[in-house]
């Protein structure tokens, strides 16, 4: 069986629209979603939209998916404190986004456990411990076991971070964070996820993959919104000259 890992599309349709193009020529049986889906973007709708009509899905809820479902001035006043781009984006987001889809990410799962051919998978937005927990690159695995170590799972499929990786603990667990679609850390910019293949008797392969689209444009796209720090959330999707 071949599963598509996606996370982090945080409202870049473009993005979502690339990698699905590439998902769709490789060919898979399912797509897991470790969200991040309509947030500090340009389209949330529309991401949303394409989201909800993809078949054999499996999809968990993000942190911030949580902050768009769970609203309140409150909450935007801790993350403009934090990070201000987020929170004026997250306050204009509520305003565009449709309510069926504030409550679609509101109903969904934090984490959700799947077994396939005997190979037990932990879906998590950040870690088995927290929604917004940070698996990157480079930890040592010592950190990483501490994490995982309350998990059932075999694999634990991660993203939040925007940064593919992936570790295999002496445990005999693998954790992979899964990159981000819509918003990605890396240098080039790039959309990243994750094809899994699950045999028949599983064992496993797991592999990133990169797609290429138009990330000037969904800069421009985002600083056109006009909302307080939007030219810094802009920036994010430019690589660095």
């Amino acid at each position: 069986m071949k599963i598509a890992v996606i996370s982090d599309i945080h409202a870049n349709t473009l993005a979502l629209e690339a990698v699905l193009e590439q998902i769709d020529s490789i060919g898979v049986d399912k797509i897991f979603c470790l969200g991040d889906i309509i947030m500090a973007g340009y389209d949330p709708n529309g991401t949303a939209e394409k989201i909800l009509n993809l078949k054999n899905l499996e999809i968990i809820q993000g942190n911030t998916d949580k902050m768009v479902a769970c609203y309140s001035e409150e909450l935007f006043e801790k993350a403009k404190n934090k990070f201000p781009c987020m929170g004026y984006a997250l306050r204009e987001d509520i305003k565009i986004t449709d309510k069926k889809y504030i409550d679609f990410v509101k109903n969904l799962p934090e984490n959700k456990y799947i077994e396939i051919n005997g190979l037990k998978i932990q879906l998590v937005h950040g870690s088995p411990r927290f929604q917004d927990e940070n698996i990157y690159p480079d930890m040592p695995p010592e950190k990483v076991e501490e994490m995982v170590k309350n998990s059932e799972a075999s694999l634990i499929l991660c993203g939040h971070t925007h940064l593919p990786c992936g570790y295999s603990l002496k445990s005999g667990k693998t954790v992979v964070n899964a990159g981000s679609v819509g918003r990605s850390m890396t240098d080039d910019k790039m959309p990243y996820w994750a094809l899994l293949a699950v045999n028949s008797d599983g064992t496993f392969q797991i592999e990133h993959k990169t797609a290429k689209y138009d990330n000037e444009k969904v800069s421009n796209l985002i600083k056109q919104r006009g909302f307080l720090h939007s030219d810094e959330l802009a920036k994010m999707y430019l690589t660095r000259e």
